[in-house]
């Protein structure tokens, strides 16, 4: 079976940053979304958590994480808030940014929603920290708008989004 992947919709983040990544009116004609996205926070840290936001719903969501350093060391956690990947903060290499897919299947149906992101810090330095992500809404609702913030400051100038639709065929 084949996929095919369009691109929805695209989010730059420009002079002065920006508080969130957001797609609107998102079309219910795709089986899975996908967002590829390269966020740097201004958030004085080498690792920023993403969280992410369904139709603006602030409740109802549960996480679980793996996540690994270049040390070899390793660690899973978990928590009930949005939390859906991690970006690069303020504290990393200059110029840096991470890079992250969210991949979400059957957002238009009347199951809960399911995420599963892959997100790479890279600092430049002796490590890069890797995370995947499982992340639920507890919410049988189609998502029609999706929206990524870091937990806080606000999206450095250049960090970016995309947005993909995809089918089978």
């Amino acid at each position: 079976m084949a996929y095919t992947y369009k691109l929805i919709a695209s989010a730059l983040v420009g002079s002065g940053g920006a508080a969130s990544l957001d797609f609107t009116s998102i079309p219910q004609t795709y089986t899975n979304l996908c967002i590829l996205a390269s966020p740097r926070s201004t958030n004085a840290f080498t690792g920023e958590n993403i969280y992410i936001r369904f139709n603006d719903s602030t409740s109802s969501y549960n996480w679980v994480n793996f996540y690994g350093t270049g040390s070899g060391s390793a660690s899973l956690q978990s928590g009930s808030d949005n939390q859906s990947g991690t970006a690069v903060g303020a504290s990393a290499t200059a110029s840096f940014f991470g890079n992250v897919c969210i991949y979400i299947p059957e957002y238009t149906t009347s199951k809960y929603k399911t995420l599963i992101s892959d997100s790479n810090v890279e600092n430049n330095a002796t490590r890069g920290d890797n995370t995947l992500w499982g992340t639920m809404w507890s919410n049988t609702a189609a998502i029609t708008s999706i929206k990524l913030f870091p937990s806080t400051g606000v999206w450095a100038q250049d960090s970016n989004a995309y947005l993909y639709g995809i089918t089978s065929s």
